[in-house]
């Protein structure tokens, strides 16, 4: 491995004088250095990680947000990444030091990019016998530095053939499009978004049959085509109804006029300019990026509940108890938007709100006192030393349990700057207020740890392949293909999500 190195060192003493030559090279020393980079993180991660196991591992296995994923959370701040993606980080920085040694070398030398190591690390994260998975690693380091930069598809065939060599059981097979079945939500520009979904062909049929049967019940002064009704119809169906709403403005419409109402809620906040149809208002939902167009808006707000969100200017509320009030909550998400932990983008309405000093250390109900924590963070913030400050326009600056900062602002300080208006200096918590932030705060817990179900995920895996080597389905209705699925090796807390324990 580091003879390789060297002669590649040796062979750039001899540049050439080309201005082109010249241009290739630095090309190739960027990649190569880039991939030393990337590999010099996962080292940095990996340290990182034993660092903070070390320190609490053991005692927190069954917490629900464990030691791992507590340090994966510093990790996501750190990098400016979603959780998501720094949990994709700790994992190959495990395989570079546990379970691909040898190839990690050739990936901190620069010798193999960064796609090629994740690539063979999923790949070979069923191989449980570890005589076995160290000949493949022989193998990989030998073979892998020669491979260069190859597509996903060839890159995965080649790392298959070599773990397909040794333990067939342990090949990450997919059996075709059935296991790929599954709906995406796209965004695009005015407001709307793309639905895509692969499902059983049976299933498809009775939603285009449905979605066309809501289409009909509207009156025939109804402005849209047929083709929008259908589009239309798609949120009807979201929510359980039996009819769509009439779009004719009719007060004797035959069909009814409006909708029916549904559990399901669609947060939009929108100025009243949007809700106008005026072209300079300004509208957002959670989980579409970008401003929803006016004219969309104004369509919306036909079929929909309007609530208005109002400035709580500097004063406390009345009340001042420990549960904000309806007004207040409402103006507190419409501020922050989404969770205000750095880098999650949970949306506003799907998290607790929290008291920044808690209100057991005297913190009042006080919009400079509140803002919105998903329930991951809210706990990390109680159970694993993340410290926060807020100010009256909402900033928040966290401070991690390392003394790291990261300062995060209000979702709408672009979009509606005057909910980012100060709100004054908060106030104490009243001394005889209502009690319910003051009860003792308890990590809710896992049903298995998270090793034990990584485990667990892998026999699973292991087991079906096995059957389908024994037991191959007919032809006519399998195919079986290779696919690189990075969202696999995702551990997911599989239990829902627990109650607020404070």
């Amino acid at each position: 491995m580091h003879v390789s190195v060297s002669s590649c060192r040796i062979e750039h003493m001899f540049e050439s004088s080309d201005p082109a030559a010249l241009l290739l090279q630095r090309m190739g020393s960027a990649a190569r250095t880039e991939a030393q980079a990337a590999a010099q993180r996962l080292v940095a991660i990996a340290d990182f990680m034993q660092l903070r196991l070390a320190e609490g591992g053991e005692d927190t296995e069954e917490w629900w947000v464990d030691a791992t994923g507590a340090a994966t959370v510093e990790i996501a701040a750190a990098l400016g990444v979603s959780r998501g993606q720094a949990g994709a980080h700790v994992r190959y920085a495990r395989a570079l030091r546990e379970q691909l040694p040898l190839l990690g070398e050739r990936f901190l030398a620069g010798d193999v990019d960064e796609a090629t190591f994740r690539a063979a690390a999923f790949r070979t994260g069923l191989i449980l016998d570890d005589e076995i998975l160290v000949g493949v690693d022989v193998i990989l380091a030998k073979r892998a530095p020669r491979w260069g930069r190859l597509n996903r598809t060839a890159l995965d065939a080649r790392i298959d053939a070599i773990v397909a060599e040794v333990d067939l059981d342990a090949v990450r097979r997919r059996e075709h499009r059935v296991a790929d079945r599954g709906v995406t939500i796209e965004g695009i520009e005015h407001g709307l978004a793309y639905v895509t979904a692969t499902v059983y062909a049976t299933d498809a049929a009775a939603v285009s049959a449905r979605l066309t049967e809501l289409a009909n019940t509207v009156c025939g002064d109804d402005p849209r085509t047929f083709a929008q009704r259908r589009a239309d119809a798609m949120a009807a169906l979201a929510v359980g109804a039996a009819r769509m709403a009439c779009h004719c403005r009719r007060d004797d419409c035959p069909a009814g006029g409006t909708g029916v109402t549904s559990a399901v809620v669609i947060h939009v906040v929108a100025d009243q300019a949007a809700l106008d149809g005026d072209r300079r208002g300004v509208a957002v939902t959670a989980g579409y990026e970008g401003v929803i167009p006016p004219e969309v808006v104004a369509e919306l707000a036909r079929d929909s509940r309007l609530r208005p969100v109002l400035h709580p200017g500097t004063a406390a509320e009345p009340e001042c108890g420990y549960r904000p009030s309806r007004g207040l909550a409402d103006f507190v998400r419409a501020r922050d938007l989404t969770c205000r932990f750095p880098g999650c983008e949970v949306a506003a309405f799907d998290c607790d709100v929290d008291h920044t000093v808690p209100w057991s250390a005297g913190g009042g109900t006080h919009a400079s006192n509140l803002k919105c924590l998903c329930r991951l963070h809210h706990l990390c913030k109680t159970f694993w030393g993340w410290r926060d400050e807020q100010s009256p326009d909402g900033t928040v600056l966290w401070t991690s349990p390392a003394g790291e900062c990261y300062p995060t602002s209000p979702g709408s300080g672009e979009v509606f700057p005057a909910l980012s208006v100060p709100t004054g200096p908060a106030t104490p918590a009243n001394a005889g207020g209502e009690s319910g932030g003051d009860r003792t705060a308890m990590m809710p817990r896992r049903r298995q740890t998270r090793d034990k179900q990584q485990a667990a995920d892998i026999l699973a895996e292991r087991h079906a392949n096995r059957e389908r080597r024994i037991n191959p389905p007919p032809l006519h209705r399998c195919e079986e293909d290779y696919t690189y699925e990075e969202t696999f090796l995702e551990n997911r807390m599989r239990e829902p999500e627990p109650p607020p324990p404070f």
